[in-house]
């Protein structure tokens, strides 16, 4: 299950999010997302658990909780669509 991580502390990394959600179940893969100009992180990731109920565990522990000093914003994350499969617009 991939999971969206908002408002992250801008020094989290993705092994500080991994640890973060170890304590709930499995995880396969977490990601910070950077601004590709800076470097920087924008203050959200995602984390894939093995399993949907390790998943809906974590996001049910720690859905608004403070982590350093932010109120996580966490959810399922949604499947982005594809350029290919977006409608085109009439001009």
């Amino acid at each position: 299950m991939n999971i969206y991580v908002g408002n992250l502390p801008y020094s989290t990394t993705a092994d500080d999010l991994a640890k973060l959600f170890q304590t709930f179940g499995n995880v396969d893969k977490t990601i910070i997302i950077v601004d590709p100009q800076t470097g920087k992180s924008r203050g959200f990731g995602f984390v894939e658990m093995t399993t949907r109920e390790e998943g809906v565990y974590a996001i049910e522990q720690l859905a608004g909780k403070v982590y350093n000093g932010r109120h996580l914003t966490i959810n399922e994350a949604r499947k982005s669509k594809k350029k290919s499969e977006e409608p085109s617009k009439a001009t």
